[in-house]
């Protein structure tokens, strides 16, 4: 595969916040580490401050080894069976018997204000290393909101003493479930309700060429003019991960997948919306293959002028060339037969699997 993106370049990157999403951007940073690129900046929100901490480290192995056996005991203090009736209610899995037991543990909540993060504060100050993060050769910026100052800030860690460094990585993903307790004496909330993917203080702050990394999701964009020299590369997905705050080992492990994946398929020019595809057609030969897939006693004229394009409006395929089309035509075949997804191949491949699928029906 060729490398699409400039590795002679040294980027910034920044990291959007998600909850139990971040996982996410773990595997994305473990395929720009396989392509050779380079960072001297790393801004983050909330769970991307987190995360922004380990890249500024340049800890990685800390950083797979912190989400790959994460639980929500890890981050939320819970008693007894809270964790598993939590678990099912964050995915749904709530029936009638449930709810009898739940309620007394929502009134819990509320009585206490909100859930107890006690493991999360214990998480950071064990997974972040201030010393290291101070005197990193890489600038490090979070967002949060102060609502003692009821201001948004945008903050240079490298600035802040040692000991407060932790405090303003938990300040930033501070959510509003949480019991809010101050933070260096100051209450903050969240980083997501000013800036959930904090462009903005690298684009102020000179840099030039930006990894965005985006994890779906809600929170407040902030919107300001992009300089024409700055270059913005976008890594984001099409996958389901999972909500703000589940915290689950198995969901966070295909979570870093993903990322990995989605970060493959933007650094080498990867086709495909849920597949991971190589290419290794020409056009010509994708044409030959819609050809085939059509009736045998189908008017070529007809089915260039009429059908392929009527296909690809209900594939939502609007210009490119017949081999975009092609690969959406493959990718909905494949989806329809449930071929796995999560690794990469080239189209050739997965037309093979395809038929094989089809000839095993």
């Amino acid at each position: 595969m060729e490398l699409k993106l400039d590795n002679t370049k040294t980027y910034a990157i920044a990291l959007e916040g998600g909850g139990a999403k971040g996982a996410y951007e773990v595997g994305v940073w473990q395929a720009l580490e396989e392509a050779g690129i380079k960072y001297n900046a790393v801004s983050g929100t909330s769970v991307g401050a987190l995360n922004g901490a380990m890249m500024v480290m340049r800890d990685m192995e800390g950083a797979v080894r912190a989400w790959k056996d994460i639980r929500l005991s890890d981050v939320i203090d819970l008693e007894g069976d809270q964790e598993e009736n939590l678990h099912k209610v964050l995915n749904g899995e709530v029936d009638l018997h449930d709810i009898q037991e739940l309620i007394p543990q929502a009134l819990d909540i509320i009585r206490n204000r909100g859930l107890d993060v006690a493991p999360l504060r214990a998480w950071v100050h064990e997974v972040a290393d201030e010393k290291k993060i101070k005197e990193s050769d890489v600038e490090f910026f979070v967002s949060t909101v102060s609502l003692t100052d009821k201001k948004g800030l945008e903050v240079k860690v490298n600035d802040l003493p040692e000991d407060e460094i932790c405090d303003m990585l938990l300040a930033s993903a501070y959510h509003p479930s949480f019991r809010l307790e101050k933070l260096g004496g100051k209450y903050y909330a969240d980083g997501g309700f000013v800036d959930t993917l904090p462009l903005h203080v690298l684009v102020e702050n000179g840099y030039k060429d930006i990894i965005a990394v985006r994890i779906p999701g809600h929170g407040i964009e902030r919107r300001f003019r992009i300089p024409e020299d700055v270059n913005i590369t976008l890594i984001s997905t099409n996958s389901d991960l999972g909500g703000v705050l589940n915290f689950d080992a198995e969901q966070s492990r295909r979570n870093m997948l993903i990322g990995y994946l989605d970060a493959k398929r933007v650094l080498y020019g990867l086709y495909g919306e849920k597949y991971y595809i190589e290419r290794t057609m020409s056009d010509r030969e994708a044409l030959l293959q819609l050809i085939d897939r059509a009736d045998e006693g189908a008017n070529l004229r007809r089915l260039c002028e009429r059908e392929l394009p009527r296909i690809a409006r209900r594939l939502n395929v609007f210009g490119g060339d017949y081999y975009e089309l092609f690969i959406a035509a493959l990718e909905r075949e494949a989806e329809t037969l449930d071929i796995e997804n999560m690794r990469i191949l080239t189209d050739r491949e997965l037309l093979e699997q395809v038929e094989k699928a089809k000839a095993a029906e």
